[in-house]
């Protein structure tokens, strides 16, 4: 695999630097919908209606609330966010030993807050691998999968795509990241054909950046 050399290993947040079973976007979605009844008036049928909308139409809540009906998005993100992670996520030895050895510069991408990535990665023992954070405020609350969102952060890394490999959870978010040449793998879900690489678990991401390295850059061995 020829090309430019890898620089950037980027990651999604939620669901993908910890298993979707843990629960945590569970809470946080019914969150979002409590937002939607106390601060909007919406009946939790409307609420529901609406978010399937939004997320169809706007690949989020937040980005259909702003488009719509002009909410205080500080207020929001610090509303849907504020949960307990203890319940959910725990320390990963294993992924900060990984995170350690990946010679790439690591970049978290989330359409959540700064804040609550700095949470998650803290609650996972690994934040001292993430110089750049980079959410929905960095990209202008554009979000994933909105093409624009994925050009904003590459002029924020002032890289080019094939310089990038992406990680999400969900193949829909990964399209776009492909399209503008970045490697993409997608962590469980269902695998799907147009993305580069599907593998069950973070952990498994590993061995996909030594192979791309090799046949890349010419690194000879991972550790």
């Amino acid at each position: 695999m020829g090309g430019r050399r890898l620089r950037y290993l980027i990651f999604d947040l939620d669901d993908t630097l910890y298993p979707r079973g843990s629960g945590l976007m569970d809470r946080i979605s019914e969150r979002i919908g409590r937002y939607m009844v106390e601060r909007l008036g919406f009946s939790p049928e409307e609420a529901e209606a609406l978010r399937r909308r939004y997320y169809a139409q706007y690949g989020t809540t937040l980005r259909g609330l702003l488009e719509e009906h002009a909410i205080d998005p500080e207020d929001y993100l610090a509303y849907v966010h504020d949960v307990p992670l203890e319940p959910h996520i725990a320390p990963n030895p294993a992924l900060d030993r990984m995170l350690g050895r990946l010679p790439l510069i690591k970049v978290i991408f989330t359409n959540a807050s700064e804040e609550h990535a700095r949470r998650v990665l803290e609650r996972l023992g690994v934040a001292r691998h993430f110089p750049i954070i980079l959410d929905v405020r960095r990209v202008d609350f554009y979000n994933k999968p909105d093409p624009e969102a994925y050009r904003r952060i590459l002029r924020h890394l002032k890289a080019q795509g094939p310089e990038c490999v992406f990680v999400d959870d969900s193949a829909r978010n990964l399209h776009p990241a492909r399209a503008l040449g970045m490697i993409t793998i997608q962590v469980d879900g269902d695998p799907d054909d147009g993305v580069d690489f599907h593998v069950p678990d973070i952990l498994s991401v590993e061995p996909v950046i030594w192979r791309l390295l090799r046949e890349r850059d010419g690194h000879r061995r991972s550790p």
